[in-house]
Order: C-alpha cells, then structure tokens, then sequence
C-alpha cells in the first residue's frame, strides 16, 4: 500500500515536471521558430512594425487608436476572465472535501487525497494569478503605447526617414511588441491550465493533455491557415 502510493506521487511529480517542460519548449519555439518555419506571433509581431511605420504617415489617427482601443479592451476581457477563475479555485478549495468524496465515487480514478487535491487546485490558481498579471502588464504596455503613439511627429511636420520620426516609431513598435509578448503569455496560461485540468483525474492523462494541448498550439503558430495568410502576404509585398 505505501509503495503503491509512493509511487503515486512520483507519478504526480513527474507529470507535473513533463508539463513545465512542455509549456517552456513551447514558448522557446515559438520564439525561436520550428522546422524553419517562423511562428505566426512572429509575422504578427512584423506586421505591428509595419502598423506603427504605417501610422507615422498619416495625420489622422483615429484609426490607429481605435486598434488600442480594441486591444485593450480585449487584454482587460482576459484579466477579469483570470480573476473570476482565481476566485473559482478558492470555491474548490471551501469544497474540496465533496469533491474528493465524488472521485471516490468514479470507479476509474486513481486513488486521491484532499490533501492532494487542494495542491493540485492551489497549483491551477498560481497558473491563472500568473495570467492574470501578463495581462494586466499587457493592458498597462499597451496604454504607454497609445501614449508614444501621441507622441510620433506629424507627417506634414517631419519627413518619413527623419530621425526623431523612426526614433518614435521604433520605440512605440517595441512597445507594442513587448505589450503582445505578455498578452500571448498571458494567453499561453490560460491554454495551458486546460491540459492541467487533467491532473485531476490521472497523472498520465494530465501528461496526454498537455501533449494535445501543445499541439493543438504548434499547428495554430507554424501549420494554419491564418499563418500561411500571413507568409503569402509578406512575400507579395517584398514582391
């Protein structure tokens, strides 16, 4: 009995080490590209340098703040969404006692104890408490952003290759390039606490979520079909 359960929670930490793992591997390649495919953050994050080069040139921008706007809004969805589910692990923890008592109810389960149960809970709250605050910095990036935008030169007062004005424009691109690297981490928290869902049922399967979780992103970043739009696009531009 103790040797089976022994072996139960080197299970537990070995599931839990192969998903900080797999997150990590992720996120590097995304960075770094796959196969010698850049990533579709990637070409996004190209395409927010040409935006902020683009908006350089107009003297309107209504549309230009409009974008934040929507890119606030949508970062602020996200952190509110991570707090609501911050407050839902604290309801699993008042209630753990019912739920370990329901999983000894499902024949299939291994076996669990509350204790084993409220780490594993305390874990998915540290998982949203880390999106929650990529998503906050993000909102907080995006807002300097929206500023260094007020502050680019207008058209008709500077040339396009002025100094100050790619000075400006470099500096509201980073930015705003630095505001998305927090939201998609932010985001990768949120996709990655679904394959860590699985850890409440078995340690193996908590590993298989994760791998489909992993892939699912892979496909999403180097094989679909929004990224392929994207590479056709540059090309006909450098065209």
């Amino acid at each position: 009995m103790e040797s089976a359960r022994f072996m139960s929670y080197w299970l537990d930490a070995l599931a839990l080490l192969y998903f900080f793992g797999v997150w990590m591997l992720y996120s590097r390649t995304t960075d770094k590209g796959f196969l010698n495919r850049r990533s579709l953050t990637s070409e996004m994050n190209h395409a927010r340098r040409q935006w902020m080069t683009t908006m350089s040139s107009r003297e309107l921008r209504m549309i230009d703040t409009s974008i934040m706007i929507g890119l606030q809004q949508g970062t602020g969805f996200f952190a509110s969404t991570s707090i609501l589910a911050i407050g839902g692990c604290f309801g699993l923890l008042n209630s753990s006692g019912r739920v370990v008592t329901l999983f000894h109810d499902i024949p299939f389960l291994g076996e669990t104890t509350e204790r084993l149960f409220e780490t594993k809970v305390l874990g998915l709250l540290v998982l949203f408490a880390y999106a929650f605050f990529k998503f906050a910095w993000a909102y907080r990036l995006f807002n300097y952003c929206s500023i260094l935008i007020g502050g680019v030169p207008m058209a008709r007062d500077k040339a396009p290759d002025d100094p100050q004005v790619v000075f400006a424009v470099n500096r509201a691109a980073e930015i705003n390039i630095l505001a998305g690297q927090h939201f998609n981490s932010g985001l990768r928290g949120i996709f990655f606490s679904i394959g860590y869902l699985g850890w409440f049922l078995d340690p193996l399967l908590f590993m298989i979520t994760t791998s489909l979780v992993a892939v699912v992103l892979l496909r999403r970043q180097f094989f679909s079909n929004a990224r392929d739009a994207l590479m056709r696009n540059n090309i006909n531009a450098d065209l």
